[in-house]
């Protein structure tokens, strides 16, 4: 089974790297024939990203190391994923509103941590309304990050259905201090009337 997996992520190497070189492509065309190819330039951007990010994971999932945790800037993180979410929003017509009340930093795998955030606002952007909601707050020694939208809610429960959901539960019960490990959260209670993604890390 390992040696299968091992190969799948081969062929996910390889593609990020193909969808990198799409990417250099289309850059070289908006220049040459002066069109603005930049949401799809996004789309694979974001693509070989995701690519690259769950090598990462499957890499720490099947080797056991550790995460690269830092103390990091909660509102420099939120602000990290505004910048990489606003605009594309916005061209689809969704607000992206921010609400960092954690002042502190807090110990955790940024690339991580950004890459699920990003990929949550991405599925939100799917099904929201008018808005979607990303925000941070500290509570009983627990960073609280929660992304909300104004759309129909999951369809399921609970947080471990799902291929995407499974790594991300498991990236943030691999986020551990002291003799607590951090978890994901789904729900149908969000703040704007939709789906509620969070990740609560120690």
């Amino acid at each position: 089974m390992q040696d299968v997996l091992d190969i799948l992520a081969s062929g996910i190497h390889d593609t990020k790297n193909q969808l990198f070189s799409a990417e250099a492509l289309i850059a070289a065309s908006e220049a040459q024939h002066e069109v603005d190819l930049s949401e799809i330039r996004y789309a694979i951007e974001s693509a070989a990203e995701r690519l690259s990010r769950t090598l990462v994971a499957y890499r720490l999932m099947r080797d056991g190391t550790q995460l690269a945790v830092v103390p990091t800037i909660v509102a420099d993180l939120c602000a990290e994923v505004e910048l990489a979410q606003k605009h594309h929003l916005e061209k689809a017509g969704l607000r992206l509103t921010i609400a960092c009340q954690a002042l502190d930093d807090w110990p955790l795998d940024r690339d991580l941590v950004t890459d699920m955030l990003n990929n949550a606002i991405q599925n939100a952007g799917r099904v929201a309304r008018h808005e979607i909601r990303l925000s941070a707050i500290e509570s009983d020694d627990v960073l609280i990050l929660r992304v909300e939208d104004d759309g129909p809610g999951f369809s399921c429960l609970p947080p471990t259905d799902g291929t995407g959901l499974k790594v991300a539960s498991r990236l943030a019960e691999l986020h551990r201090r002291k003799d607590r490990c951090g978890k994901l959260m789904l729900g149908n209670d969000s703040l704007l009337g939709g789906a509620r993604f969070e990740l609560q890390l120690p």
